[in-house]
């Protein structure tokens, strides 16, 4: 007996009223027999379902019936269903239809009170397309090459496996194992360009997800890359981005009313951007290598000015 079939069953019967055996016989290509054998283990299960004999009869559920009663509280169907709401903003395959069945399930008429999208402003269907590629990437364990526009202005082609996409500052990044360099590295999405999938070795990508294969001179590859352990000191007037942006633990005021804040973040270009997005308001403390780079950009900056 398929589960699948007897909430099926339940579904057309709330969306229906009543249908007879020999209709859901048909439906689900079964015998009649098998259908009312689903009917008694319904009941069985605690479902108000029962027949009905002559014209009109059938296959009925018991008025005002919906299926949270016997399985969902009214918070947690609101739970459900903006999850698939934030799926479907993924593109996820079939979560309309599936929030579609669900929506009339619980009778939630106006179920839909809030739109997620993933994609920024302005962003056309060929970045709605290329999330629905990366998720597919990942999912199914599949490479992908790809044109991937550095920091310093440089088109270079790529290939590795994507492993987690991140959200993180206003921006997406997916995390990749690349097979150029043999190691994590972390690519904003925004910079990529002509994305396709790659021939590539399916076990050996299962096992880089698993953190099971181990390439020669490089770290363990795992879906969590290396961090940069960071030691920021922050001007009183950036205090809002901090209480938005850090761990209240990882937060302590100075006499100053300057702030002190550690972090782990992953490394990158992006990361020195994400740090000189804070203008004047902060300073790197440690590590020294990260504090001499944002050195070496920002005067490299004002020498821009000074012509």
């Amino acid at each position: 007996m398929q589960v699948s079939r007897l909430f099926q069953v339940i579904y057309i019967l709330l969306e229906k009223g009543t249908v007879t055996a020999p209709e859901l016989a048909e439906r689900f290509e079964v015998s009649v027999r098998t259908i009312y054998r689903d009917v008694e283990a319904l009941s069985q299960a605690g479902v108000p379902i029962y027949t009905s004999q002559g014209k009109g009869g059938g296959i009925s559920l018991a008025d005002r019936f919906v299926l949270n009663k016997s399985l969902l509280s009214d918070k947690e169907q609101d739970e459900i269903l903006f999850a698939l709401q934030s799926l479907s903003a993924a593109r996820f395959p079939d979560s309309d239809e599936v929030f579609s069945k669900l929506s009339s399930l619980f009778s939630k008429s106006s179920a839909n009170w809030i739109e997620v999208d993933f994609s920024s402003w302005g962003s056309g269907q060929k970045q709605k397309e290329l999330y629905a590629l990366l998720k597919q990437a990942i999912l199914e364990h599949k490479v992908i090459s790809f044109t991937y526009l550095s920091a310093a202005g440089e088109q270079k082609n790529r290939r590795g496996a994507p492993l987690k996409l991140l959200f993180k500052d206003r921006a997406w990044y997916v995390e990749t194992y690349s097979l150029d360099q043999q190691a994590l590295r972390t690519f904003k999405i925004t910079r990529m360009s002509n994305v396709r999938f790659s021939d590539g070795d399916e076990i050996e990508l299962q096992k880089l997800q698993q953190g099971e294969a181990e390439p020669s001179g490089t770290e363990v590859p795992t879906d969590k890359p290396p961090r940069v352990a960071l030691i920021l000191r922050i001007e009183p007037a950036g205090a809002y981005r901090i209480v938005d942006e850090f761990k209240e633990e990882d937060i302590a005021k100075q006499e100053d009313g300057s702030f002190l804040v550690t972090a782990d973040m992953p490394p990158g270009e992006w990361l020195f951007q994400y740090l000189l997005s804070f203008g004047d308001l902060l300073e790197v403390i440690e590590p020294a290598s990260v504090r001499m780079e944002i050195k070496k950009q920002t005067e490299r900056m004002f020498k821009k000015y000074l012509r």
